[in-house]
């Protein structure tokens, strides 16, 4: 019977973890990333003991952190409507009943919530600008797997794990009520390890773009499996021009245009399996007909060695693009919201804030925090610095109270982040001047 089960839970680590495969020559890198496989490839799942009562997040002084709602299933992403009302996407993977138990014997279900699904938004307004929501109501339900969110015209877009639908909308209301109406059909099928779908729009309305994540880590189960995916797509409200804006990209989830620029940057969560300091998440300006790297380089040109020669694509390598800021091995950098706002302190306008999910695949925890990074015209002006800590409770123990995700910067110039695991919606307003 142990036997049984050490089978079915090496069978489900190889759902979270793709196994690292050691190169047969390790060549020079550059000074500035570690080697592969320089540290063994570990499975090391945070334990999730939630937040107590007068418990919360720390931000760095003058800034005030207070909780804005809380008792959601797997509040995974924000969108802020044009009144102001907060839409919150409720939806996690959805685990087979083997993957579950499985997840249970290596311990991922300490770390996340291996419950089907939510499969709806919940809209939250605060009529009263006290700064707490008042009102509550299911905006859409009955979805595949939602995530990315957006308005156009008198239409609201949403974005399932395997199509793009809108439907009617009017503002101010609080549900839909409207048939949708599939705009295009998104690649997800079988191997689909990243499910989310973001969407935003370009400032005019005149076209869309999708994050699509890979299906794989390193495209295990054969590239053919991972068309229309480890992209952003761009298409118009309609439907109508889809084509590729940028490829190489494993998992680009959260999306946001540099304050005055017409440049789209993108947070990228990259690859697992070659160590504790490979490879780096990070932050990139996406270039389009742009490539960058996935699954066969990473960082630019470094040469993932686990592609077998057969696979090898050189002259697509000699072509990747190094991203401009690194956000750290394995933190899970999903989040990405740039400050548009005055509310906050000079040093944080124009800037981008990044919710990092945490590690699983690092021996000492990652992550599991909201970092910030300056910009300056339009580009990045210095590294990640911590924002909004107090995740991580004990690095030996890898216990943590929460996991953030999305960011989103609201009206009034507070910040919004979601902390799934914990069900939570956190908010950082700038501390009121006595």
């Amino acid at each position: 019977m142990k036997m049984k089960y050490l089978i079915l839970a090496t069978f489900i680590l190889q759902f979270f973890q793709a196994s690292a495969q050691a190169p047969k020559n390790k060549e020079a890198q550059s000074d500035t990333l570690s080697l592969p496989n320089s540290t063994k490839s570990v499975t090391n799942f945070s334990n999730v003991i939630g937040w107590k009562e007068n418990e919360k997040p720390t931000a760095p002084e003058g800034f005030e952190v207070s909780k804005y709602a809380d008792g959601f299933q797997n509040p995974r992403w924000l969108y802020i409507l044009p009144n102001g009302d907060v839409l919150v996407a409720e939806s996690n993977s959805n685990y087979s009943t083997i993957k579950k138990v499985g997840g249970v014997i290596i311990g991922a279900n300490k770390s996340n919530d291996l419950s089907n699904s939510a499969n709806r938004i919940t809209l939250l307004r605060d009529a009263n600008k006290d700064g707490v929501p008042e009102v509550r109501e299911t905006f859409l339900e009955n979805l595949n797997q939602p995530f990315g969110m957006l308005v156009i015209g008198n239409w609201f877009y949403v974005a399932n794990t395997d199509e793009l639908l809108r439907f009617p909308y009017k503002p101010g209301q609080t549900k839909i009520t409207g048939k949708g109406e599939k705009i295009t059909d998104l690649a997800a099928g079988k191997n689909n390890q990243h499910w989310t779908r973001n969407i935003i729009a370009n400032a005019k309305g005149t076209k869309i773009y999708i994050a699509v994540g890979s299906g794989s880590n390193v495209g295990e189960n054969g590239m053919e499996e991972e068309n229309g995916k480890a992209c952003i797509i761009e298409i118009s409200p309609d439907g109508q021009h889809k084509k590729t804006y940028a490829n190489g990209l494993r998992n680009p989830v959260g999306m946001g245009w540099a304050p005055g620029t017409t440049t789209l940057w993108t947070a990228v969560n990259e690859r697992d399996g070659l160590g504790d300091d490979l490879v780096p998440d990070y932050l990139t300006s996406v270039q389009q007909g742009g490539f960058y790297g996935w699954p066969y380089s990473y960082f630019g040109q470094y040469e993932d060695p686990r592609i077998k020669e057969e696979d090898k694509k050189p002259e697509l390598v000699k072509k990747a693009i190094a991203p401009e800021v690194d956000l750290g091995s394995h933190t899970a950098s999903l989040g990405l919201a740039f400050y548009t706002k005055k509310a906050f302190p000079t040093k944080y306008h124009n800037g981008a804030f990044i919710g990092q999910h945490g590690s699983w695949n690092r021996s000492t925890l990652s992550g599991y925090k909201v970092v910030f990074v300056p910009f300056k015209n339009g580009k990045p002006d210095g590294i990640p610095e911590d924002f909004l800590t107090g995740f991580i409770v004990d690095l030996e123990k890898s216990e943590v109270r929460g996991r953030p995700v999305a960011v989103v910067v609201t009206p009034d110039g507070s910040i919004l982040v979601t902390d799934d695991v914990s069900n939570t919606i956190w908010k950082v307003s700038a501390a009121s001047k006595k």
